[in-house]
This record gives C-alpha cells, sequence and structure tokens, in this order.
C-alpha cells in the first residue's frame, strides 16, 4: 500500500466510523430496549455475562458464537474500566460490539478487493477505496451494525477466512471459518467455498497444461461452446478419478475437510442443522430462492449489471440462441410452478420489507411470478457475464455454494443474501470511477432511508403498545 493510498484509506475508514458512531447513537436514543429478534440475543447474551453458560433460549436457532464472543469483549473491557452494574453486557454495550465488527468488515474488505485485483495494475488505490466503502455500506449489511444482531460478525470471520484462503493460510482460513459457524451455521458452506478456491486453482492449471499437450487454442477454461463444456466436464471427471490427484486436493484442503467432518458430526448428534425452536427454519427445496438473490444483485448492482451495453449484448444473445433461452424459461416456468414455497413470518410479518414486497408484487396476481421470468434470466444472464474473467472451475465452485446457501432456505429473508453477494460483488472486474460513485450514492440513499423509516415512522399492533419499527 503507497503511502498517499495509506492515508486515504485512513481516512476513509475514519470518517465512515465517525459517522456509523453518530448513527448508532441516534439508534440507541430511539430504541434502547430489544427490538425484534434482540429480545432473543440480548437477554442470552447477559446470562452468558453473569455465568450461566447452561442457560439456553429454545427460541434461539444459531450456535453461541456471538454471545461467546461478546463475553471475551465486554467483560476484560469492563475489568479495565472498572464498569460494574447494569452497564456491564447492557444494551448499547453488546450493539456496540457490531459497529467494531463493522470497521473490521471495512478493513478486510479493502484488503480482499487489493487481493482479487492485485493484478490488474489499471485500478487505482482510490478505487479501491471507494469500493471497500461502498461494500462496508452494503444496506443490508450496514443496518444490522446498530443492532445486535449476528450478521456484522458472521460476515467478519467468513470474510476473514476467505482472505487467508487466498493468501494460502489454510490452517487458519479453517480456523476462522469455524468461528463463522459459531455464529450462524449456513456459513459452512463459504469454508466449502474456501476449499474450492483451492481445487478450482489446481484444476486450472491441470486444465492448461492438457490445453497445451492438445495444442488445441480455442477451447477456454473460461467460458466456450457447448462441446468446449463437454469437453470440461470429461477433463473435470478423469482428474477426479485419478488417486493421485484427489491425494494431491486432500493434502491441500485436509483443515478445511476436518471442519466439514466436524459439521456432519455436529448435524448426526443434533438431529438437524437448526439449534432450537425447529418448526419456522424447516429446509425444503424453493429453487425460486435463487431467482430472487439474482434480482436482489441486480438491484444492489444495476451500474454494474443494467447498462445500455449488457442489455444489447443480452439481446443480441437472445437472438442467436432462440432455443436454449427457451429451454430455461421452460426451466424457470416448472421451478416457479412446482418449488415456491411462502413461510408464515413472510406473509404475518408487517414489520420486514419483504412483506410489503410479496404483498404488493408476488400476491397482486398469481400470474405476476411466472411474468417475472424474462426478468430472472436477464438478471442470471448478467451475473454470470460479470464473472468471465473468473475460471470456469470458479464459477462452478461458486454457483454451487451459491444454491448451497439460499435454496434449502423457505423464508424469503435478505439477510441471507448478504455473504452470496459480498463475495460476488469482490470477485467482478472494476468499472468506472463514475459508476463506483453511482453506486456508493445510491447506497447512502437506501441507508438514509432506512433508517429515517426506523426511526421516525414507528408505528404499533392493535394487540400490543409496543412500538414496531420498519427494517430489512
Amino acid at each position: 500500500m503507497e503511502r498517499a493510498e495509506a492515508y486515504g484509506f485512513s481516512g476513509a475508514m475514519s470518517g465512515a466510523f465517525l459517522l456509523s458512531c453518530l448513527l448508532f447513537a441516534a439508534v440507541s436514543r430511539r430504541q434502547r430496549g430489544p427490538y425484534m429478534d434482540e429480545v432473543f440475543h440480548v437477554p442470552q447474551a447477559q446470562a452468558y455475562c453473569q455465568g450461566r453458560f447452561l442457560q439456553w433460549d429454545p427460541m434461539i436457532t444459531t450456535l453461541p458464537g456471538l454471545y461467546l464472543l461478546s463475553v471475551g469483549m465486554v467483560k476484560p473491557a469492563a475489568w479495565l474500566l472498572g464498569w460494574t452494574g447494569s452497564v456491564v453486557c447492557s444494551v448499547g454495550m453488546l450493539r456496540f460490539i457490531n459497529l467494531l465488527f463493522s470497521a473490521g468488515n471495512f478493513y478486510l474488505l479493502y484488503l480482499l478487493l487489493f487481493r482479487i485485483h492485485q493484478k490488474n495494475k489499471a485500478v487505482s488505490g482510490f478505487q479501491r477505496i471507494l469500493s471497500a466503502l461502498t461494500l462496508a455500506m452494503f444496506p443490508t449489511l450496514y443496518f444490522f451494525t446498530f443492532l445486535y444482531y449476528t450478521d456484522p460478525g458472521s460476515v467478519f470471520f467468513t470474510l476473514f477466512s476467505y482472505l487467508m484462503c487466498l493468501y494460502g493460510n489454510h490452517k487458519t482460513s479453517a480456523l476462522l471459518g469455524f468461528c463463522g459457524f459459531m455464529f450462524r451455521q449456513t456459513n459452512i458452506v463459504w469454508t466449502v467455498f474456501c476449499a474450492g478456491n483451492v481445487i478450482a486453482e489446481k484444476l486450472n492449471e491441470a486444465w492448461k497444461i492438457e490445453l497445451q499437450k492438445k495444442k488445441d487454442e480455442k477451447i477456454s477454461s473460461r467460458k466456450g461452446s457447448f462441446s468446449d463444456l463437454t469437453r470440461i466436464v470429461q477433463f473435470l471427471v478423469e482428474y477426479l478419478m485419478s488417486p493421485k490427484n484427489l491425494v494431491t486436493l486432500a493434502a491441500l484442503t485436509w483443515p478445511y475437510i476436518i471442519l466439514v467432518s466436524l459439521f456432519f458430526v455436529f448435524v448426526f448428534i443434533n438431529g438437524g442443522i437448526v439449534v432450537g425452536d425447529r418448526s419456522s427454519h424447516e429446509a425444503c427445496l424453493h429453487f425460486p430462492q435463487l431467482f430472487y438473490f439474482l434480482s436482489f444483485t441486480v438491484f444492489f448492482s444495476f451500474p454494474h449489471l443494467v447498462t445500455p451495453n449488457k442489455i444489447r449484448k443480452f439481446l443480441v444473445s437472445l437472438r442467436k440462441h432462440p432455443v436454449q433461452y427457451s429451454l430455461v424459461t421452460v426451466i424457470c416456468l416448472f421451478l416457479i410452478w412446482k418449488f415456491t414455497y411462502v413461510h408464515k413470518y413472510l406473509l404475518a410479518d408487517n414489520r420486514h420489507y419483504t412483506f410489503y414486497i410479496w404483498r404488493k408484487v408476488f400476491q397482486r396476481h398469481e400470474l405476476v411470478k411466472y411474468l417475472l421470468v424474462p426478468f430472472y434470466i436477464f438478471a442470471g444472464w448478467t451475473f454470470a457475464d460479470m464473472l468471465k474473467s473468473k475460471s470456469i472451475f470458479w464459477i462452478l465452485m461458486y454457483f454451487v455454494c451459491l444454491l448451497a446457501v439460499t435454496v434449502p432456505q423457505k423464508l424469503l429473508e435478505f439477510r441471507y443474501f448478504i455473504l452470496p453477494f459480498l463475495i460476488y460483488r469482490l470477485n467482478i472486474p472494476f468499472l468506472s470511477l463514475y459508476r463506483q460513485l453511482m453506486e456508493l450514492a445510491f447506497y447512502i440513499l437506501v441507508n438514509a432511508v432506512t433508517l429515517y423509516l426506523f426511526l421516525n415512522r414507528t408505528f404499533q399492533w392493535e394487540n400490543s403498545d409496543e412500538v414496531q419499527r420498519f427494517m430489512w
């Protein structure tokens, strides 16, 4: 990092942290008590603070990583500063932990952008800083900086694990992956993704050697015709059938293999992935979740994914391959018809934006969910088009993990999309400074509207005196 870039990054991070502190103070003044899921998280953390580690709220469905780390941070701080009484493990102090995670996420996002795009000399330090700032303010994640939720910590350990993987420190990466798993069980998917990065790199090296042997320059490991893809699949089968290659891959990824094995032991002993109340967290094959994620990604990355040139290229592709797109359309229609699930929380809880999206869009008419298929296809095309600089093996690994983390979820919940979105956004190429600034301005606008609604547009339910607030 050059000196000017270091100063610029320090200034951006300090400014963002100061702004977050001011917003944190505003949220804490307006909402002093636990809100929404904090009603479960805060008392559980306070029980741990008092040494009652065997006490557990059965309504909590995640492992106790957040609470253990909170005690590990708050107790030493209270001892050093002489804090006693109700201030220790208070709602405000517990929420402040996520403010620290938010600052850590900013730094990790910058380091990841630097590592992933280090070969692109055209990217300036200012662009890296701007992109890290933008992703740190990603609205769905940034909002939970001010509440005691698992998301900022979950993202922190997963991104840290990914960074260590990229630097080849796989034992540390797996250990951090375990920490991420303790915050949210589905983060085990991103441990598999880290292992997949290593495997994809070895496959890409072997594929290049294969091309050199056959002296076939027309075949690319990035994208190509159907016959090229067939040959890649054949190569994959042959490579993975070799015991020598399997031993090599196992030797490279053994820390991840151990962690994933421990995960399966946990699932076997626990009788499932969810701890606590399982009635509202049942796994299913909810394939339209992939379509919702693609729409979510296009919405939050429209400066990158929705441009005149992209639309023009998509229409050209549509004209060239009508049969393939017709087949994709039929598959999408079938998946929506047979695999659309509507969770009871989605229909009942009017505090979440998803409630209004579902009611105003999907419930307007039975045919709406089918009429959106052309948009889903465009979203999928432009989503994949931005990954064309990655190897086909990396793309395959990412899509397998994306399916694993989204499809089994019955509830449409934007928080489930945070990590797959961030990992995608980190790996797409840098665009012009103008589009980066547009993206940042859009995020600031969304955050401003979201926080304004949360703080000022309160309401009450007929059967409750508690103040209700709009949120993600």
